[in-house]
């Protein structure tokens, strides 16, 4: 990949990232990732949980070696980190794995064990919202696999976005499809997925904090559940 100079401004970038999402709101996932590659070279990457390898692998047919991040909160399913291996082996980018300052064990021993049981939101801050601000910070634009139709708080999810927390453009390539969309691309492709999205896991997070969905359940069911919370707070 080439490397991109420029280096812009937070108010260039805040404009870049709103008119973006008015010109490109109706383009497809491929041209909105072909647009970021151009835009932002090396200082754009790809975020992935590894529930499923959809956005790393659309964005690798335009950017060939693309960053894909990936956070290891130290509380994963087997699954997960099985998914990841084999998606740094079998697909061309290049994974980095961003791990939390502390172990399981350094937090338990700071804070008490369990603590995504008492403090859900703190755990979250400590292994995912922390890490993520850090790994992020040599990137202009990252892009998400958000879709609008995953829950009420993601229904107004920008093709292309301003993440005024972290002051870097965010891009949600997929944001328009739906589950029939993601299934039908997996499909054709090949793409990996999660193992667990066949064994009753609508949605997957930490081993903790994630269950299987009942059937009329919703997506995010089975996060954080019987709790308000709904996000991890990495993306609001």
């Amino acid at each position: 990949m080439t490397a991109v100079q420029e280096e812009r401004s937070t108010d260039d970038l805040r404009e870049l990232a709103e008119r973006a999402g008015r010109d490109l709101e109706d383009a497809s996932a491929r041209e909105i990732l072909t647009w970021a590659a151009e835009t932002f070279g090396d200082r754009f990457c790809v975020t992935s949980s590894m529930e499923d390898a959809v956005v790393a692998h659309l964005a690798s047919r335009v950017m060939p070696g693309v960053d894909v991040v990936f956070l290891d909160t130290g509380y994963h399913f087997p699954e997960t980190i099985g998914t990841r291996d084999a998606v740094e082996a079998v697909m061309d980018v290049n994974l980095i794995t961003l791990t939390p300052r502390q172990t399981v064990a350094e937090q338990d021993a700071e804070y008490g064990p369990r603590l995504h049981d008492r403090d859900p939101d703190l755990c979250c801050a400590l292994r995912k919202v922390q890490p993520l601000e850090e790994g992020l910070t040599g990137y202009q634009a990252w892009a998400t696999g958000l879709r609008r139709d995953e829950s009420p708080t993601r229904a107004n999810t920008p093709v292309v976005g301003w993440d005024e927390k972290r002051r870097k453009v965010k891009i949600s390539p997929i944001a328009r499809w739906t589950q029939d969309d993601v299934d039908a691309y997996v499909a054709e492709h090949g793409v990996l997925t999660n193992p667990l999205l066949t064994d009753g896991y609508a949605s997957v997070g930490c081993a903790p904090c994630t269950r299987r969905v009942l059937e009329g359940e919703g997506t995010r069911a089975g996060r954080w559940s019987g709790r308000a919370k709904t996000e991890c707070g990495l993306h609001g």
